[in-house]
């Protein structure tokens, strides 16, 4: 078993490998387990990089892709921006993304539709402001504390 630390867009996974065998890796990402397939040539754990106790966490950039559109308005998907961050509440699917970059909320409005367990939550507002990023776009995957927008 090995365990790695791991900043994607601003976002900490702490991922576990638990086991390989046959093609499927078990992981448990932020508490949350995994079946993953391995595709290709054959893994085994003893293929996996030493872990050093002393090595920071990896930082990874995801490719940020033009735009997504949602009915209201466009959301082009970047950094986080300056000021309070929505975090996912639990791991989902983004459905939605209601704001724009540069536009005034409301707390308690609506910023961005979350799929989880098959049901749709509307993620809120946390407080009044502008939005100054929007870090998520319609078909992403977020785990629980993902920074989704940020509000200023």
């Amino acid at each position: 078993m090995r365990t790695y630390s791991y900043n994607v867009n601003g976002a900490r996974y702490d991922v576990t490998i638990e086991s390989i065998r046959d093609q499927v890796a078990k992981f448990n990402v932020n508490g949350v387990a995994f079946d993953v397939e391995i595709l290709g040539a054959p893994l085994t754990e003893g293929d996996l990089p030493e872990v050093s106790a002393a090595a920071p966490a990896a930082s990874v950039s995801a490719p940020v892709p033009a735009a997504a559109s949602t009915p209201a308005a466009p959301a082009a998907k970047g950094a986080a921006g300056a000021g309070t961050p929505v975090k996912a509440p639990l791991p989902g699917v983004v459905t939605k993304v209601l704001v724009a970059a540069g536009q005034a909320v409301k707390k308690g409005e609506t910023v961005v539709v979350l799929e989880a367990m098959k049901m749709e939550n509307n993620i809120t507002a946390e407080c009044d402001g502008t939005v100054t990023g929007i870090c998520v776009a319609a078909g992403d995957s977020v785990m629980e504390g993902t920074t989704l927008v940020t509000i200023e």
